[in-house]
């Protein structure tokens, strides 16, 4: 079954639903592998939007995701250094415990993996992991399923839009990404 080790995690009480060997993500994660970094930093940035707006409409005052996206972008144009980035992802991660609602507190970590993503390609994975945990938070055990898989179903047309699309737009990259030709692969 599908989701057969997400409702094993579920029964657990597990705080992490899906993981790199779901069965439900192997081709997303197999096509996630075969990017480059800029690639997957502009599938991760994209799809952060969605679990960004839903956490802002219950916290508008909590600023702290969006300024994580906001500087994360920024750092993958070159335009700040990593350590200022890397302080809003980790405060966009202490949001996530600071909240009580489990929900919500997974959406914070989706946006704070996506924008990791900048720092290694590997973190763009943590944005599904994380995204996919709160809908099931949201829709529970026996209502999850459609939601879960079109939400994946999602992901992956996103991919391959910017699997076919990042490098036509003439965006400007930091130094780092911007010689990023290299698959990522998963340690």
């Amino acid at each position: 079954m599908m989701f057969s080790d997400v409702e094993i995690k579920l029964k657990k009480g597990n705080r992490i639903l899906f993981s790199h060997d779901s069965e439900c993500l192997q081709d997303l994660i197999r096509l996630m592998q075969r990017q480059n970094r800029r690639t997957l930093v502009m599938w991760a940035s994209d799809c952060a939007g969605l679990p960004l707006a839903r956490f802002e409409e219950k916290y508008p005052k909590e600023r702290r995701p969006s300024i994580c996206l906001e500087l994360c972008e920024a750092w993958a144009r070159g335009k700040i250094k990593m350590p200022v980035a890397q302080r809003a992802i980790l405060d966009c991660h202490a949001v996530a415990k600071e909240i009580t609602d489990k929900e919500y507190g997974a959406l914070c970590h989706a946006i704070g993996h996506a924008g990791a993503t900048v720092h290694t390609g590997r973190h763009a994975a943590g944005l599904p992991l994380y995204e996919l945990t709160a809908l099931v938070l949201r829709y529970g055990k026996d209502n999850f399923h459609k939601p879960v898989k079109e939400k994946i179903e999602y992901y992956h047309r996103r991919l391959l839009y910017w699997q076919e699309n990042t490098d036509k737009l003439g965006l400007e990259w930091a130094p780092f990404l911007s010689i990023d030709s290299k698959p990522i692969k998963e340690k």
